[in-house]
């Protein structure tokens, strides 16, 4: 393996580390927050977010990686030929479809269908306390319980083949 390929390694391993903060955050106790102002503050305050989060480094950190990901899963089928390897893989797959597949298919449709909707309508803060909150909140623990995977796998398939170097 590449010091190159290393440091580049290392560097994923925080960046989806960060992923998963911010997930865990939202889950934790953003969502939770939000919650408790009864519906319009709360819907107007995610619906502001999720127009903001594409003008930040949030979001080309989490799009970056879902491609940078697609490399690392493809140098580490190619020239890692171990265990270390199949873990430093299927950290970069763990990210790529339990973070950003279900981004894609669970978190963005959710947002799009609240950003349509009207704040003082009862039928927005119907959705948004019975199915958004709910529903969003469960499928972006499984966002941050799959980043925080996949930086501990890349973590520790690199360290496997660093102390194979070394013995």
């Amino acid at each position: 393996m590449s010091i190159a390929f290393s440091l580049f390694l290392q560097l994923s391993i925080l960046a989806y580390a960060l992923v998963a903060g911010v997930f865990l955050a939202f889950s934790d106790f953003i969502m939770r927050s939000l919650a408790l102002t009864g519906g319009v503050g709360g819907v107007e305050a995610m619906q502001v977010i999720n127009r903001e989060v594409f003008r930040w480094v949030f979001m080309a950190l989490f799009l970056g990686m879902a491609a940078l990901s697609l490399l690392i899963a493809g140098y580490a089928w190619v020239n890692l030929d171990s265990p270390a390897g199949t873990m430093i893989m299927l950290g970069a797959l763990v990210y790529l479809f339990g973070c950003f597949g279900v981004t894609v298919g669970f978190n963005v449709p959710m947002n799009q269908a609240l950003a349509n909707m009207e704040l003082a309508s009862e039928v927005t803060r119907t959705y948004w306390l019975e199915t958004y909150v709910p529903r969003w909140t469960f499928w972006n623990s499984v966002r941050s319980g799959a980043a925080a995977l996949a930086s501990a796998l890349l973590m520790f398939g690199l360290l496997w083949l660093t102390q194979g170097q070394h013995q």
